[in-house]
């Protein structure tokens, strides 16, 4: 439990994921520092902290859970064949176009593997949600996570043939204030959209929001529906610019593209499930990935 609090940043969030009353979580915590004679953790109104000893205490833990997630794996013998089940996150549309076609063909090759597929545009955490191998896409934290690149992904905007023949055609990011436009609402919603302009420097603007979204589905179909302009990684908007229902627009003008790498708890020796997962995925995706960056 107290590994969730530590993870969620507080006991509302770590109850909602425990299913736990709060007043729960509270008391055993507060029954675990009575016990070992320490305060764990720092409360305070606004966040939860922990103290020096919490830290060593967590990274032992820690240590401890995962020596012994390695023992029982080694005596299920996932060290010495690919069998048992592998946990897989991906974000929603991403999973659904890319990771399950190659989750098909790896199923077919290892038929004592069973794989969870968890598609959510929130980043789960791999330790506490027990996740073995995740899909991000983005810029990645200092962690103790181990990555394998496998392409890039533009950020682009498009708009529907029908609005720009309405509104024209902007031909600077300063042009899109005369335009309207759609909203992602992600996990971490972006205020300003980013450009680089010719000498490299960073551009932000504000467009004005006619409308926000939960789904990049929804902010395509809006575009493609004439609402206005929308900022979403390539691969969502793929098939309608193919299909002439949307164009890129400002592509002189797109920032980097993003990375995106197959990430992994680095926890010793990788059991055979997820070694064989990432030696089958990783050039698969690499290939479906080149169009995109």
């Amino acid at each position: 439990m107290l590994l969730t609090v530590v993870a969620e940043g507080s006991f509302s969030a770590a109850s909602r994921t425990l299913g736990v009353p709060v007043a729960t979580l509270s008391r055993k915590v507060t029954d675990l520092e009575i016990r070992l004679g320490t305060r764990l953790l720092t409360r305070t109104t606004r966040k939860l902290s922990l103290t020096d000893t919490g830290e060593a205490y967590i990274t032992a833990a820690r240590r401890i859970l995962d020596a012994v997630e390695e023992a029982e794996r080694e005596a299920a013998g996932e060290f010495t064949m690919p069998k048992g089940e592998l946990v897989i996150t991906a974000p929603i549309l991403f999973g659904r176009l890319h990771v399950l076609p190659i989750v098909g063909d790896f199923l077919a090759l290892y038929p004592e593997i069973q794989v969870r597929l968890t598609l959510s545009d929130r980043n789960l955490h791999l330790v506490d949600d027990h996740v073995d191998m995740a899909v991000r896409l983005g810029p990645l934290p200092d962690s103790q996570m181990k990555s394998t690149k496998v392409g890039t992904m533009r950020t682009v905007i498009v708009a529907s043939p029908s609005l720009l023949a309405a509104h024209g055609t902007p031909e600077t990011p300063a042009d899109l204030a005369a335009f309207p436009a759609i909203g992602f609402e992600a996990p971490t919603p972006v205020a300003a959209w980013r450009f680089r302009a010719e000498n490299g420097d960073a551009i932000e603007i504000a467009p004005d929001m006619r409308l926000r979204v939960s789904t990049a589905e929804a902010v395509r179909d809006a575009a493609t529906g004439d609402i206005g302009l929308a900022r979403l990684f390539h691969y969502q908007v793929a098939d309608a610019v193919d299909a002439g229902a949307l164009r890129i627009i400002l592509d002189a003008y797109e920032s980097e593209p993003a990375p995106i790498h197959l990430l992994h708890a680095a926890r010793g020796q990788l059991p055979l499930k997820m070694r064989r997962f990432l030696d089958f995925a990783a050039p698969l995706l690499r290939q479906r990935l080149k169009r995109f960056g």
